[in-house]
């Protein structure tokens, strides 16, 4: 028997291999759950293809989650193939080249904006697609870089995801009534597509590797994937509203 025997999930994020995201697919499916994956605009095709590397293969549907009628389209293909949905991953986020690097005040509201809806808002965008396909609850997860802090060249992306791990918090309290668990995982950071369009990120990478109690490989997401597997299970059944850290530790370490 898998945690995951019998669910249905929407795991959102995947691009190639590398992607956490994927590492999330591979081990729910391992684990015995049933799996469609999202993508959209030029990376749709590159989704489909990294997706036959997952066996079996799912499906891939596509979704623009700043687009309303993406999101309507979705729910209402879920609720014809599946009736109901278990959990869905959030592993969404981008931000303009100008919310990034060296020069924070170089970014223009229309550049933090896009940042805050497509990293933050679109966690409710996210629940807006699959909560009311949970009538016995549900689980939703989603991966932060821990904002509680400021990071170097992070700028805009760290604001947008300290707004993310706010509307976590809020979206607990609503959808706890529903028995449905808002949860995320603060990771460490993984040598991702995403990270590498991050100026300086080697920099996180070589901070990591020294200061992390347990260690660090920038290169081995399986702990992050167990984590979101764990979450997406029945074996948290009353946590929500947390952030979890996988990250060697490394947040609690002072000087």
């Amino acid at each position: 028997m898998g945690l995951l025997d019998g669910k249905k999930l929407l795991i959102t994020g995947v691009l190639t291999d590398d992607s956490l995201a994927f590492g999330v697919a591979e081990t729910a499916i391992a684990e015995g759950a049933e799996v469609i994956l999202t993508g959209f605009g030029r990376g749709l095709r590159l989704t489909q293809r990294t997706a036959r590397k997952l066996d079996p293969t799912p499906d891939v549907l596509e979704l623009d989650i700043a687009d309303a009628s993406h999101r309507e389209a979705l729910s209402a293909e879920l609720k014809s193939r599946w009736g109901t949905v278990d959990g869905a991953l959030h592993a969404i986020g981008f931000a303009p080249e100008a919310c990034l690097g060296d020069d924070f005040f170089g970014a223009e509201w229309g550049d933090v904006s896009t940042a805050i809806e497509v990293s933050a808002y679109s966690l409710r965008s996210l629940a807006d697609i699959v909560t009311p396909l949970m009538p016995n609850g549900g689980s939703i997860v989603g991966l932060t870089f821990d904002a509680t802090v400021a990071w170097p060249a992070y700028n805009w992306m760290g604001m947008a995801k300290a707004a993310m791990e706010s509307l976590n918090r809020y979206l607990a309290r609503e959808l706890g009534e529903q028995q449905i668990r808002c949860n995320l995982i603060a990771a460490g950071p993984m040598r991702t597509i995403a990270a590498k369009s991050i100026p300086g990120f080697k920099k996180f990478e070589d901070e990591w590797v020294k200061r992390a109690p347990m260690g660090w490989d920038v290169n081995d997401s399986e702990g992050v994937s167990r984590s979101c597997v764990a979450l997406l299970s029945d074996w948290f059944p009353q946590t929500t509203g947390s952030i979890i850290h996988v990250d060697g530790g490394y947040h609690m370490i002072g000087a």
